[in-house]
């Protein structure tokens, strides 16, 4: 997927696409980062055609081990999910952690009498 297709999953508009990537999107684009360096690293491509096959074999690897995960555990890497999501949702469970907290204080208490 291309950079403006993955924004505009996302719903960004100006918004920096790295800092709204969850953990796993962030690390398979780093695999594929680090794998591109590495093959170019090995056949040294000369001009940009060379390098762009080497990007995309690079893609591919991250690809696999993409697909590989969604196979292992049936959940998309991809998501239309961004930074504000992630915020509003750890924002929530930071809030419902007290009445958490005195429910599971609460059973605790019940379960000892």
């Amino acid at each position: 997927m291309s950079t403006r297709q993955y924004k505009s999953l996302k719903g960004l508009k100006k918004e920096n696409l790295r800092d709204n990537m969850s953990t796993t999107e962030l690390v398979l684009n780093m695999l594929a980062e680090t794998s591109t360096k590495d093959i170019s690293a090995a056949v040294h491509p000369a001009g940009v055609e060379e390098s762009r096959r080497v990007a995309r074999r690079g893609g591919e690897v991250a690809g696999i081990a993409r697909k590989a995960l969604e196979e292992e555990t049936g959940v998309p890497v991809v998501t239309s999910l961004k930074a504000s999501d992630f915020h509003n949702l750890l924002t929530s469970i930071i809030e419902d952690a007290p009445a958490l907290i005195e429910e599971e204080d609460g059973e605790d208490t019940d379960n000892n009498e």
